[in-house]
């Protein structure tokens, strides 16, 4: 295994409806070609993954498709969600084995009894981005202003974001601004329609605002040095439960391995992105070379000591701010991050 630790868009210039719409039956068919299960040649093992539709775990999972399941033991199949709470629910249902979710999710379940444990899929997070009109450069300039947010008043990110400007403004956010809440391409939407002052909203939906002129503020990369944590932690992850882990040992490292494989292969290889284009719903290349750079920025090499515990203590910095955001947890529960994943 790895080494480790035991939107609404508009159509752009020059490029009909038509043309559009023949883009996205394209991508839509590719798609369907990616969720039809081939009839495995061997006896491999499978794996129900959860996904959501637009998610970008969608793009590394076609190349796993493409034959890195097989190659490490598994055939995937993949079952399109509505939403993290759909994907959350499959999971806990027994629907699927694996979903993408952050740890944050892993630790509350842990604390109702559920053995989820996670293995790090992402460093990418979010950030501000803002109109320039508006004349905000800087956290301190939020106040009196709207800011849209991504994932709810709990959300991580909003939530780090307020102990940030707590610690280093005495500025409560949550009382300073008018934070509305809604889905990442409202946002969007709204932001460019100067609906929104601002919005905390995830990466690949500020690739697509930086297109249209927004500018980034600050991300919450920049923010965590100043809460002490100098390793920025993993963020989402792959996970499953133990019991499923245990029961399923190589398909469980397979898959750890895969996806490892194929994250080693979009962080060089110019030409599986290519491939994967259509998935992405890039309507110019700009948009294209932000989501692809923005993924790379956020592939994690593994993880170890170091991550768990800058983990650690982002989630004291959560529960300082908000005890409600992290169900009122001391620290994160052991086997949060899966300790089967060996150096």
């Amino acid at each position: 295994m790895r080494s480790g630790f035991a939107g609404t868009t508009s159509i752009p210039a020059g490029e009909t409806r038509m043309v559009r719409s023949l883009r996205r039956i394209l991508a839509g068919l590719l798609m369907g070609l990616f969720l039809v299960n081939e009839a495995p040649a061997t006896d491999l093992p499978t794996i129900r993954v959860g996904l959501l539709k637009f998610g970008t775990v969608n793009w590394e999972m076609q190349l796993l498709r493409e034959g890195l399941d097989r190659k490490h033991g598994f055939i995937l199949s993949p079952s399109m969600l509505a939403d993290r709470e759909a994907n959350s629910i499959a999971l806990m249902g027994g629907d699927v084995d694996v979903i993408v979710t952050d740890w944050i999710w892993v630790a509350k379940q842990r604390a109702l009894g559920r053995d989820f444990t996670f293995v790090p899929f992402s460093r990418s997070v979010g950030a501000v981005m803002a109109d320039p009109a508006t004349g905000i450069k800087s956290i301190a300039d939020l106040k009196g202003h709207s800011i849209g947010v991504a994932g709810g008043a709990s959300d991580k990110s909003w939530v780090l974001l307020r102990a940030y400007a707590q610690k280093t403004l005495g500025l409560d956010l949550a009382k300073e601004v008018d934070a509305q809440f809604s889905a990442p391409p409202m946002l969007n939407e709204l932001l460019l329609r100067g609906k929104l002052d601002a919005v905390l909203n995830y990466w690949q939906f500020n690739a697509r605002l930086k297109e249209k002129g927004m500018v980034p503020v600050i991300s919450i990369a920049d923010i965590l040095p100043a809460l002490g944590i100098e390793t920025p932690p993993p963020l989402l992850g792959w996970v499953f439960s133990e019991n499923w882990a245990k029961a399923n040992p190589t398909a469980a490292a397979g898959l750890i391995d895969a996806s490892y494989e194929a994250k080693g292969i979009m962080k060089t290889d110019d030409a599986a992105w290519s491939r994967l284009r259509p998935l992405m719903d890039a309507e110019t290349d700009a948009v294209f070379n932000a989501l692809k750079a923005g993924y790379r920025d956020g592939i994690p090499e593994g993880y170890g000591p170091t991550d768990v515990a800058a983990a650690q203590i982002a989630f004291k910095e959560m529960r300082a701010i908000d005890p409600n955001a992290v169900a009122d947890l001391e620290a994160l529960p052991d086997g949060t991050f899966w300790p089967d994943f060996r150096p």
